[in-house]
């Protein structure tokens, strides 16, 4: 059996960690459908409150946007995460 190179060793070691890094954007990219999720949930619910109480609209509201922008917080970081882990490449500088 033939001995690898080093070239060949080091081929096959960055393409290890870009099929990591694709993985693992793909899960963080996934991160989006949480708060897809609960934000739906949140703004059904505050349509619901109002129909049932009109006079608490204005509270229904402001809390169902902050409910709303902390949610999409975390769909913006599993976003970062996932182009950071597509287009930056930190561990490939660590391979030689």
């Amino acid at each position: 059996m033939e001995q690898m190179t080093y070239e060949q060793t080091m081929l096959i070691a960055k393409a290890i960690v870009l099929a990591g890094q694709g993985i693992g954007a793909g899960l963080a990219l996934i991160a989006g459908i949480g708060p897809g999720i609960g934000e739906g949930f949140a703004v059904g619910k505050a349509i619901e409150t109002i129909g049932r109480q009109p006079e608490a609209r204005s509270s229904a509201t402001s809390t169902m946007y902050v409910g709303c922008a902390i949610a999409e917080s975390t769909g913006i970081y599993g976003l970062f995460v996932g182009i950071v882990l597509l287009f930056v490449n930190p561990f490939l500088k660590h391979l030689g």
